[in-house]
């Protein structure tokens, strides 16, 4: 028998650990935190990312990853978030694999995200910001398959946390399970503990909370340091908008 693989493809600081951290209070999924990043920095080495200890207890490759889910789908449900800029382009030639998941792109306003990614890691670059991936992901998958995968908002999510959640539950044909939106922040949980220096926020919350900073604050805050980031917005904005326009909730 084969049980649902949930794949939440996120770009960075798009409050998907949140999310993911719901997925793990449900209780009945296996939870796998993006198993594809050790791919992109470790095994291919693409750049050297901040606050990552080599060490992950993970397999390291494509194909490594690609064969751990699908046989952990065998016996449980699935859930795992992870950055469409890990495994674009190569995921194209993989219609077997990604026609076996069940694809759903989170979003969130970039000039927050990115003012989010720039204070943990000031040498992120262009490919990184990951909206442009996701938007080519997307396209991928809606053309390979025929119906357009789900899209949510992050800002959605803060706002009625249950509301697009169960929806998401629903798209997966998971069941509603109202005491997964909180949860004791005394612990890390399995799997982030080499990446945990990304996660502080989420690791110290109890549930999520609505984002009220605007977004031209946040992002001018970072954008007078960096005169890239700019660039950097202008370029997967025009993703964003596109994304946003297939947004279900």
């Amino acid at each position: 028998m084969s049980h649902p693989i949930v794949a939440l493809w996120a770009h960075p600081r798009s409050m998907s650990t949140a999310i993911e951290r719901i997925m793990r209070e449900r209780g009945d999924c296996t939870v796998f935190h993006e198993p594809f990043l050790a791919d992109y920095y470790l095994h291919r080495a693409i750049r050297k990312m901040p606050m990552l200890d080599d060490d992950t207890g993970m397999p390291q490759d494509y194909e490594s990853v690609r064969a751990m889910l699908l046989q952990a789908g065998k016996t449980a449900p699935i859930f795992f978030k992870d950055m469409s800029y890990y495994v674009v382009p190569r995921i194209f030639e993989d219609a077997e694999f990604a026609g076996r998941l069940c694809n759903v792109f989170l979003i969130r306003d970039p000039r927050r995200s990115i003012a989010s990614y720039y204070k943990l890691d000031p040498g992120l670059t262009l490919p990184e910001i990951g909206i442009e991936a996701q938007w080519q992901h997307f396209c991928f998958l809606r053309d390979a398959f025929g119906e357009p995968p789900m899209v949510i908002e992050a800002e959605a999510v803060a706002a009625d946390p249950k509301s697009v959640i169960g929806r998401l539950w629903d798209f997966a044909g998971l069941s509603f399970v109202p005491e997964a939106f909180e949860w004791n922040a005394a612990k890390v949980p399995e799997g982030w503990e080499y990446v945990q220096g990304w996660h502080r926020d989420a690791v110290a919350s109890t549930g999520i909370r609505k984002d009220d900073t605007d977004p031209d604050d946040a992002f001018a805050e970072v954008a007078d340091a960096a005169a890239c980031l700019k660039d950097y917005l202008a370029h997967h904005e025009v993703f964003y908008e596109k994304l946003k326009l297939e947004a279900q909730v």
